[in-house]
């Protein structure tokens, strides 16, 4: 059997609001009356693109390279997350290919703050081919009810 040289892996995360924190998405501090409520800075975005990332590579998800139980990583930025993951997967000869993901929230809107967010993204990933859409749920479930954020996240991977 031959080697394998592409794989392709999805990520979801979630959080709930909560008024004592700011709102970080994409490792932008996104002005808001609310952040996310997490062990970490709470970034659905960057943590869908972890375990997407994680789960192409063949690795245990997020929860388990970075448990909530762990103090170390009390509030620390998902940036650096991003980061050890990536370092983790480029370990094992992987490289990214692209990163198309989604941000589900009523508020605020964040479009203006997408191109920040592609480039945390990118410099860290080294890859280019980023992309990030952000939706509604027009008034339905958690994200309409404006409890809290959702994201996804699908990646292509290569071996380098």
């Amino acid at each position: 059997m031959s080697e394998i040289n592409y794989r392709t892996g999805c990520g979801y995360d979630v959080h709930k609001f909560s008024y004592n924190r700011k709102l970080i998405l994409g490792g932008v501090d996104i002005p808001h009356t609310a952040g996310l409520d997490g062990h970490s800075d709470a970034d659905v975005l960057l943590h869908a693109i972890c375990d997407a990332l994680l789960g192409a590579a063949g690795f245990d998800d997020i929860g388990h390279q970075f448990p909530n139980t762990d103090i170390k990583y009390k509030d620390i930025s998902s940036l650096i997350l991003l980061k050890k993951v990536f370092a983790l997967i480029s370990g094992a000869g992987w490289a990214v290919g692209n990163v198309d993901s989604m941000i589900l929230l009523e508020e605020p809107k964040i479009y203006k703050h997408i191109p920040e967010m592609k480039k945390n993204i990118s410099s860290i990933l080294m890859c280019d081919n980023i992309s990030i859409k952000a939706t509604t749920s027009e008034g339905l479930g958690f994200v309409g009810r404006k409890e809290g954020c959702a994201a996804n996240a699908v990646v292509l991977i290569y071996r380098q």
